[in-house]
């Protein structure tokens, strides 16, 4: 019996999709409506305005209203705002603004486009941190932000106090092995990834920030719970289970969230399109989600 390693949201988070109406107004009520979903199907929180929830193309006033809204219905579920941009003082000015929506934590991402230093990394991460009070999660996705965070800087960034952890999607298990060797075992480290994220496991990850759980949020729960009851056959096997669903949901041609979008309308759930430059999933690619979600069992 092994025992899960601290996770300060639980171990299941959803990084939940922005609902548009037909003319691509937000659609707060559904948007609500999605996060009351995910909280029943296994999601202990819940990050909104993140790249899922096409963050690029709201405006500040848009994604702070979904902060707000999200919240009033979340109950006790945290509720992790993403607030970084690859702007430091916007990021300081809009995480003031974002901490009085009522949301329990920020989530930053490493500075994108610009390619800052490992020292600029720091510095606009303790910039950040250090006008906020909440608790700061940071996000290493270097296929998105065109800069890795390395391991020896998510290691200075763990000694300030309210950076409680990562999110890391580098998919470099090495690195990772090296967070966690030089990071206090309370200082969280998520998956970003789901197809990575029972590799990640072993190495002390404590859960995961996921898109498929839109979908399967219960049994991708399952596959965590299993690992840390000892039962590696069955967290195994609900593993190979999802892989399908989730290269799906991110194919090599393809853009995140649409292929999730497009999903959860298969299963009845309809969150509306997307905004430019996102396009919605053609004839083709509805067809090839569908297959894999009744092979799942999802549908």
């Amino acid at each position: 019996m092994s025992t899960p390693p601290h996770a300060p949201f639980g171990a299941l988070l959803t990084a939940m999709v922005t609902p548009f109406r037909p003319d691509l107004s937000v659609d707060y009520q559904r948007a609500q409506e999605v996060a009351l979903r995910l909280l029943q199907n296994g999601s202990s929180g819940l990050i909104v305005s993140g790249t899922t929830g096409e963050s690029p193309t709201l405006t500040p006033d848009e994604r702070l209203e979904l902060y707000r809204r999200v919240k009033e219905v979340a109950g006790n579920a945290p509720v992790i705002a993403n607030t970084g941009d690859n702007e430091t003082a916007f990021s300081v000015e809009f995480s003031k603004m974002a901490v009085q929506t009522g949301v329990d934590a920020l989530l930053l991402v490493v500075p994108y486009y610009n390619k800052p230093s490992q020292e600029g990394i720091f510095r606009h991460f303790q910039a950040i941190a250090g006008a906020v009070e909440l608790p700061c999660l940071l996000y290493n996705v270097p296929g998105r932000t065109g800069r890795n965070m390395t391991a020896s800087t998510a290691a200075r960034l763990s000694q300030i106090e309210n950076i409680v952890g990562t999110k890391e999607a580098s998919g470099d298990l090495v690195q990772i092995g090296h967070i966690r060797a030089q990071t206090d075992r309370s200082w969280a480290i998520y998956s970003g990834d789901d197809a990575a994220t029972l590799p990640m496991l072993p190495l002390g990850c404590c859960g995961c920030i996921s898109v498929v759980s839109h979908l399967a949020g219960k049994e991708f729960r399952a596959m965590l719970d299993a690992f840390w009851s000892g039962d590696i056959e069955t967290s195994r096997e609900l593993h190979l289970r999802l892989l399908p669903v989730i290269e799906a949901l991110f194919p090599a041609n393809g853009s995140s969230p649409a292929p999730v979008k497009a999903a959860m309308k298969l299963q009845g759930f309809d969150t509306g399109g997307l905004r430019l430059p996102l396009v919605e999933c053609d004839g083709r690619e509805r067809e090839e989600l569908k297959a894999v979600l009744e092979t799942a069992g999802l549908l």
